[in-house]
């Protein structure tokens, strides 16, 4: 017989967080390493997830592209497609990609090993999006969590009530240039069909960094309508009033942000919740729009799934490992580091 006992240390012997990262030493592997390993599995494209320089990577189609656009074709030696729920053995770890609802190509990984079975999620958000595949509950004895948004006090409003705003502000001030944040993977996309959903059909200008990754989304039949380039040369600043212009949120400060008309400083993320953070970027419309779960989406997948363990990641790790307790759930922060990037929230 298999007591709980013996599972718990089985699993932390499958997978146990190292500095590179996550390391499961069955299949001589890591899982969003934040070093160069000999073999990296990789969640999706964001930053602090996939990083180049990896020997052999291991991602979804989509994940690899992405990682190709930023970091060039060398970004590693060797890469190997995983399909959406093809199990594939990895020196005798069965391991198995799921779509994570994050951003295109973000998947889970499930291990499975010894009659066990570890989900490491990555990032990942519920509810429908149409720039990438919804987010699918894998059955499992131990799922690893993240916690970005993991307190009570976060309740993302729907994504459509927010682009409303947006579209509400450019009817009563047509006179302003409305500069949205939006990190370029993922949530400018996301953004731009929002508004496109919403019945916004004139051109979106974007800074000069998104380009790439919008005809990326482009080509994996995601509409996003036409685009303009917003770093070429326009003519007057007064042509861009009443214009929406999506760029990275570190664009907002420099000159760039000053040539457009009266320019309104919106940001999509899910800390424009927080009235410190919108102040302190000086945000004057702030659009709360997360690629991450909230708390009570958290909790509800945690439910679902009703694992034996939870490992919880890159967030606010103690509410939810208490909410865990609570809930009769064995729960433990990993203190996994270099995870989390808040523009991209």
């Amino acid at each position: 017989m298999v007591t709980r006992a013996h599972k718990n240390t089985n699993a932390e012997r499958l997978l146990f967080p190292r500095p590179e990262g996550l390391f499961c030493p069955d299949g001589v592997f890591y899982i969003d390493p934040v070093r160069p390993v000999e073999r990296a599995l990789i969640t999706h494209g964001h930053a602090d997830h996939a990083r180049a320089g990896h020997k052999h990577v291991m991602a979804t189609r989509q994940t690899l592209d992405i990682m190709e656009i930023r970091y060039g074709e060398g970004f590693c030696e060797q890469a190997q497609i995983a399909e959406f729920g093809v199990p594939v053995d990895v020196n005798g770890v069965g391991v198995t990609f799921h779509p994570a609802g994050h951003v295109l190509g973000s998947a889970q990984i499930a291990l499975d090993f010894g009659g066990l079975r570890i989900v490491a999620s990555g990032d990942y958000k519920r509810g429908t999006d149409p720039t990438c595949d919804d987010f699918v509950p894998v059955p499992c004895e131990v799922f690893i969590t993240e916690a970005t948004f993991g307190l009570p006090v976060f309740r993302h409003p729907p994504p459509q009530d927010e682009i409303a705003k947006l579209l509400a502000s450019l009817s009563a001030q047509p006179d302003r240039a409305h500069l949205v944040g939006a990190y370029a993977l993922g949530k400018a996309q996301r953004v731009i069909r929002l508004l496109r959903d919403a019945g916004y059909e004139r051109p979106i200008y974007i800074h000069g960094a998104m380009r790439r990754l919008c005809d990326y989304y482009q080509s994996q039949g995601i509409d996003l309508g036409e685009l303009e380039d917003a770093t070429l040369p326009k003519g007057k600043t007064g042509d861009f009033a009443g214009e929406v212009i999506v760029g990275p949120p570190s664009a907002f400060g420099a000159k760039w942000a000053q040539r457009f008309a009266a320019p309104l400083i919106s940001f999509a993320s899910g800390w424009m919740q927080v009235r410190a953070r919108t102040r302190q970027r000086g945000v004057e419309l702030p659009l709360v729009i997360s690629d991450h779960c909230d708390w009570a989406e958290i909790t509800e997948t945690l439910t679902e799934l009703g694992p034996e363990q939870v490992w919880v990641t890159h967030g606010r790790e103690e509410a939810v490992v208490r909410w865990c307790e609570l809930n009769q759930i064995a729960a433990k922060p990993l203190n996994l580091v270099g995870y989390e990037d808040e523009a991209e929230t």
